[in-house]
């Protein structure tokens, strides 16, 4: 019947990102910015008395910083723009690696919408779902368990280097990536998989291991830089994704 929900045919393992699919991360990043900013302008004003030595901020929105991270501007382009120069520059990445994992702004990350139902709905279809994140792996897990989310997960792979996720390490992703496969005994003969992200390090990884891809357009890179990495599918988010492969037509919603 078209538009039910269909049972896999096969055994069906589905790896996932955590930072953009799972959890929203914008927040996070944007007050992150927003300190290391302030920061770097009172550490570089309170070293002269000069008045035309002080730092003129061009403080960015989070709908403008956020597209300029969705569209891969570098940290050190964001902090020219933001009125930032020379050293100045060098200071402000320093902070930003120093604050981005602190407690209190790692507190601002929340659930994206939907996320509960699409892993819901894929479980329920018979589907296996393995994390394979950047972020710190028990980091990962408590914010699952706090939304009840731990036991949908078969398998959960990360890392325990907390600047992993920010830095985005391509090479690092897809060798968590062979490991949740080689682990979970998938390969591409005998098991129907996918990789879903939201970046280039989850679309190379999944390349890298010859099976094919879901783009998300809710995390931190944009439908345009995606569409460069050529995923299979271009979905908006993990709802939209879950529809897809369980076969809900939702074209009304999803793009």
């Amino acid at each position: 019947m078209p538009g039910f929900p269909r049972k896999f045919s096969k055994p069906t393992t589905v790896f996932c990102d955590f930072d953009g699919p799972i959890v929203d991360v914008s927040d996070r990043y944007y007050s992150t910015y927003h300190l290391a900013l302030t920061d770097t302008a009172e550490f570089y004003s309170g070293r002269s008395t000069n008045l035309f030595d002080q730092i003129q901020l061009n403080i960015l929105t989070k709908t403008v910083f956020w597209q300029m991270k969705q569209d891969r501007i570098a940290d050190r382009e964001i902090a020219l723009q933001s009125g930032l120069e020379g050293e100045e520059i060098d200071f402000f990445l320093q902070r930003v690696t120093e604050i981005v994992n602190s407690a209190d702004l790692l507190d601002r990350d929340k659930i994206q919408p939907g996320v509960t139902w699409a892993l819901g709905l894929l479980r329920a279809q018979g589907c296996k779902l393995v994390l394979v994140t950047l972020r710190d792996r028990d980091e990962a897990i408590r914010i699952l368990e706090q939304h009840a989310l731990r036991q949908l997960f078969t398998g959960i792979y990360g890392t325990e280097n907390s600047q992993a996720a920010y830095q985005n390490y391509s090479q690092l992703k897809t060798k968590l990536l062979a490991q949740a496969m080689r682990e979970h005994q998938v390969s591409q003969e005998n098991c129907d998989s996918w990789m879903i992200g939201d970046t280039e390090a989850d679309l190379l990884a999944g390349i890298a291991m010859e099976i094919p891809t879901i783009a998300l357009t809710c995390g931190i890179r944009s439908r345009r830089q995606l569409s460069q990495f050529k995923p299979t599918l271009i979905k908006d988010d993990l709802l939209c994704a879950a529809h897809h492969l369980v076969g809900i037509n939702s074209l009304q919603v999803c793009g």
